[in-house]
């Protein structure tokens, strides 16, 4: 891993080599942002999207792209190509630059640019098939969710209480209300019908809102946004995960006990089994 290729800067070199300074306001303050690219079969999927949502986070840290949609595509390429893994995630951090420490932005400033790409390790088909376990928590993060901030503490914090559990996410709830999970969205289905929570400051607009809606266009399936309260969650026919690296999963177990009704409490849904299908075949027409 040492050796692997990244780039930091506008070079490419490796990353036991790549440093940035202790200055870097990233490092101080985690004054930044990231995003997550999967590639499936060296191919990039959703990447205007993820290009889009970047943008939407560096305008709300009132910085600018340093490059154009062209340059960041070119890089990503590069590093790709970099690895034998044919499916992989590319990551890309920017940060305001190096500063004297002081808590207002500073203008005119460099920003740190950081990329590499590692191998996609994809939820193990066991997994898949018998589904997820998570707990609850309340959600206890800072209130600006909706942008993709390097500050992540709180994730961390909520990611390590489901591993102390054995668990494989924490699904939050902010006054009552289903937010999301710690590194993933929230779906419940309800009647045949996937839901989410609204776009919010408190929810991060993953790229799979718009993927998931599409999807569901394709496979006749109703979809909606809406507040879901933690009572919606715990009474749902079906729960789901979506995040780069997941793809959509099944929930099957929630604070141990199993999700659904009757003959299919405890296992993934319908809603789900077609959801996933139709996500396998967006990855060979959305990926470039």
């Amino acid at each position: 891993m040492t050796n692997d290729l990244c780039f930091l800067n506008g070079e490419f070199l490796p990353l036991n080599e790549a440093k940035v300074s202790v200055l870097d306001r990233g490092f101080l303050f985690g004054d930044g942002i990231y995003e997550v690219v999967p590639v499936y079969g060296r191919r990039i999927f959703r990447f205007d999207e993820h290009m889009a949502r970047l943008e939407r986070s560096l305008a709300k840290l009132r910085m600018k792209s340093p490059f154009a949609r062209e340059g960041w595509l070119a890089n990503c390429r590069k590093l790709i190509a970099s690895r034998p893994e044919e499916d992989q995630v590319v990551y890309m951090q920017l940060t305001r630059g190096v500063a004297p420490r002081d808590h207002v932005m500073p203008v005119g400033l460099e920003p740190t640019v950081f990329m590499m790409s590692n191998p996609l390790r994809a939820v193990p088909a066991d997994l898949r098939h018998q589904g997820l376990s998570c707990i609850t928590a309340r959600d206890f993060r800072w209130e600006r969710g909706d942008i993709k901030s390097i500050s992540l503490l709180g994730n961390v914090l909520a990611r390590q209480m489901s591993a102390d559990h054995g668990a494989a996410e924490t699904i939050m709830f902010r006054d009552g209300f289903l937010t999301e999970a710690a590194a993933s969205n929230v779906w419940i289905a309800h009647e045949g019908a996937l839901l989410g929570p609204p776009k919010s400051d408190h929810v991060l607009e993953g790229i799979r809102f718009e993927l998931l809606r599409e999807l569901c266009e394709e496979c006749g399936i109703a979809y909606n946004l809406r507040p879901i309260s933690e009572a919606d969650v715990r009474a749902a026919d079906e729960v789901m995960l979506s995040s780069a690296t997941k793809d959509v999963v099944a929930v099957t177990h929630i604070d141990g006990q199993p999700v659904g009704h009757g003959a299919l409490r405890g296992k993934p849904g319908p809603v789900y089994a077609r959801l996933y299908e139709a996500y396998q075949q967006a990855k060979q027409t959305m990926s470039i």
